[in-house]
């Protein structure tokens, strides 16, 4: 009883002994927080689906009637996450009763539910009042299901998840990372940052994968696309919204649609 009572309100406890998982600084930073909004801005293999699986799992776990939706750009990414947190799920002991479960989704006797959905905006409005939202690989999530996600929060209250490397200067991930105020909570691992990688090999992806590639990769810089025509910086500095447009008055051009056509998204 007191190991579960402990559980319940620490989850660095809850990984570390009933999950048999000891996390990073970092991570146990993750897993503690009471952050409504969080932005993971990390390496490939830093560690972010690992945390955030324990986190739905602790959620669904210790939350009756919760609802957690993980949504990644594909249906097959977004079961690699599901299937972390299956996998975490088993490890419990005594092992928790299904209601539900199948190879998208399962329920719990409280009648917690963990979902898996493709980046489809027309698929995640289904849903509403979710407790915990996670959104892996969010640079390269559309930014039509980022709209339609946030709406769902207004009433329950849940939090929002936006974990990924870099992909450009673009969407909704970027602008959060640059633009997110006090709401957002931001936490960045390099693969410099994490004890798992080491240098030999960061050297030899650097050699294979080249300068540009390997810093949005392991060093979680946001960096121009190799084929986009104009600086994103350029871009943002030739724009002004105190300057009537050029296109009229009556004209629906404003300038997010401008940066749209000069190679932002």
């Amino acid at each position: 009883m007191a190991v579960d009572l402990r559980c319940a309100l620490d989850p660095v406890a809850f990984a570390v002994e009933r999950l048999d998982f000891t996390p990073d600084a970092w991570q146990a930073e993750v897993l503690r927080s009471s952050g409504k909004n969080i932005l993971l801005n990390c390496s490939r293999q830093a560690g972010k689906s690992t945390t955030t699986a324990i986190i739905a799992l602790h959620e669904a776990y210790y939350q009756a009637r919760a609802l957690i939706l993980l949504i990644s750009p594909s249906l097959r990414q977004s079961r690699e996450l599901f299937a972390k947190v299956c996998d975490f799920l088993k490890m419990l002991e005594p092992r928790p009763i299904l209601e539900e479960d199948n190879r998208l989704s399962f329920t719990l006797v409280n009648g917690s539910r963990v979902v898996s959905l493709p980046g489809n905006a027309e698929t995640v409005r289904g849903f509403s009042a979710p407790r915990l939202v996670i959104e892996d690989e969010a640079a390269f999530v559309d930014d039509a299901v980022y709209g339609a996600v946030r709406p769902m929060l207004a009433v329950s209250g849940g939090r929002l998840f936006l974990m990924s490397t870099p992909h450009g200067k673009r969407g909704h991930y970027h602008e959060a990372w640059k633009d997110g105020g006090p709401e957002w909570l931001k936490i960045e691992v390099t693969a410099l940052d994490c004890p798992r990688i080491s240098e030999e090999f960061l050297e030899q992806e650097r050699q294979a994968l080249g300068d540009l590639w390997f810093r949005q990769e392991y060093g979680c810089e946001f960096l121009e696309t190799v084929d986009q025509v104009f600086r994103y910086d350029d871009i943002e500095r030739a724009l002004s919204d105190e300057v009537e447009p050029l296109f009229g008055a009556n004209t629906d051009m404003h300038t997010g649609d401008a940066r749209a056509l000069l190679g932002g998204r």
